[in-house]
């Protein structure tokens, strides 16, 4: 039986929504199992809430021209790209390899889209030679793609760095625009420019909307240049809400140094938004009923005046609830006031570690037996690894139950960003490999290892 957090000796806590899929998951005793057989941690995904993430986006762009691109480098899962693939969505990719991989699963190279700076030569070639999308990204390797498409025609959006982010070193900026649209409109059939994309940092919704105002405004600038220019595509950052409103509130009220390992302090800016009024799905539909600054009509209503198609390319928001992940505790060290729980994995296995952060929504305990002693139990969490700094958690979580080695310990809704983005074989440890979890519907899940890890 999986075992929440309470609140223990003043220690706030965290809990993570509501989750049917994962708690069908915890009850059925599958994760013991694939513990005792992996010997180490792992992660679970859960295809059928991306599907319903997909669904969720592709209604909410029901009113506008829209296409939903999953940007890849949010799990390196296969299992995902077979979804794309098998939903009609596209791949959003920034490599040879990603773009192999969406290719090797299915998704047709029109439905690709590829970004980021600097790109390989190698691989504006494959996206040339499959149709790709192409963001591009300077004047510079504008020339490199006009070059590489000599024999065949490149489908490409320009990049435009947000005005608001002038210290941005991606995208180009208006005067670069116009001159990559004069070189585009010299350059004949070699080049096809289908819109302009953008990305924003942080989540705020205006922004974006206003945005994507600006946008379309550029394509009907370009279309008087007679290039196509009837695309825009907006990124991502649609918030994921991890938890509820009042919890966060009390959470980021109360927080401090003393509820962290070693008086760690953390200010409420460190953090992931881990709740949003808005999100996913809402959060978009929310932005396309929004008004762009300088207009008198919605955001949606410019598009279809404009003839314009919005292209949107979350990853995050495709993976809420679609994921965990899962340690075996093996000590539990005593601390002044609190416990230490060191568990067979590492801290890059929870990416916010990276960023000088925390995954803050609380773990779900998994004790080997009913007899742990009922209570209130802070601990943090520690990687078996060697550094001081080596912490999965250095929140002092409150555990109801006395947390014992051999005990369980998940992390709810990690497939966004927290599973793989920056794991690696520290000490010649194995990566956690990613379980497929099917037919939940049933008495007991079906299982798989994702082609990645076979």
């Amino acid at each position: 039986m999986a075992v929440s957090t309470a609140r223990a000796a003043g220690y706030p806590s965290l809990p993570a929504l509501p989750d049917p899929g994962t708690d069908a998951v915890l009850a059925s005793g599958l994760l013991q199992e694939l513990a005792y057989a992996f010997g180490g941690p792992f992660h679970f995904l859960l295809p059928g809430a991306f599907d319903a993430n997909l669904r969720d986006l592709r209604a909410a762009l029901a009113e506008v021209d829209g296409f939903v691109y999953f940007a890849k480098k949010a799990n390196k899962a296969a299992v995902w790209v077979e979804r794309c693939a098998a939903g009609g969505a596209g791949i959003d990719v920034s490599s040879v390899g990603e773009l192999r991989e969406a290719l090797g699963h299915g998704v047709r190279g029109e439905d690709v889209v590829v970004t980021g700076p600097a790109k390989h030569p190698d691989l504006l070639r494959l996206a040339v030679r499959h149709d790709a999308l192409i963001a591009v990204d300077s004047p510079g390797e504008l020339d490199a793609l006009v070059t590489t498409a000599e024999h065949r025609r490149a489908r490409l959006l320009l990049r435009h760095t947000p005005p608001s982010q002038p210290g941005s070193r991606l995208g180009m900026d208006e005067a670069e625009l116009r001159t990559a649209l004069r070189r585009c409109s010299e350059v004949g059939e070699r080049v096809s420019v289908e819109g302009f994309s953008f990305h924003l940092s942080g989540y705020a919704l205006q922004p974006r909307t206003d945005l994507a105002a600006v946008l379309a405004g550029w394509c009907l600038e370009a279309r008087a240049l007679g290039l196509t220019a009837d695309r825009i595509s907006i990124g991502g950052g649609l918030p994921v809400s991890y938890t509820d409103a009042a919890h966060w509130r009390a959470f980021l009220a109360e927080q401090h140094s003393g509820h962290y390992h070693a008086g760690r302090s953390f200010a409420p800016g460190d953090f992931y938004p881990y709740h949003s009024p808005l999100a996913g799905a809402r959060a978009l539909r929310a932005l396309l009923a929004a008004r762009p600054a300088g207009h008198t009509v919605s955001l949606a209503d410019l598009l279809k005046r404009s003839g314009v198609r919005l292209l949107v390319e979350p990853g995050r928001a495709l993976l809420d609830r679609a994921g965990a992940t899962v340690f075996r505790v093996q000590e539990v060290k005593e601390r002044a006031g609190y416990r230490i729980l060191t568990v067979d994995g590492t801290s890059l296995s929870l990416s916010e570690q990276w960023f000088n952060s925390e995954y803050l929504p609380d773990p779900r305990l998994l004790p080997q037996d009913a007899s742990a002693p009922v209570g209130g139990y802070p601990a943090a969490v520690a990687a078996a690894t060697c550094l001081e700094s080596d912490l999965l958690t250095w929140r002092k979580i409150p555990f109801p139950v006395l947390p014992r080695a051999g005990d369980l310990l998940v992390y709810p809704n990690t497939a966004g960003y927290q599973m793989d983005s920056n794991e690696s074989a520290f000490h010649d440890l194995p990566l956690p490999p990613k379980v497929v979890i099917d037919h939940l519907g049933r008495p007991r899940p079906r299982w798989r290892l994702d082609r990645h890890f076979l």
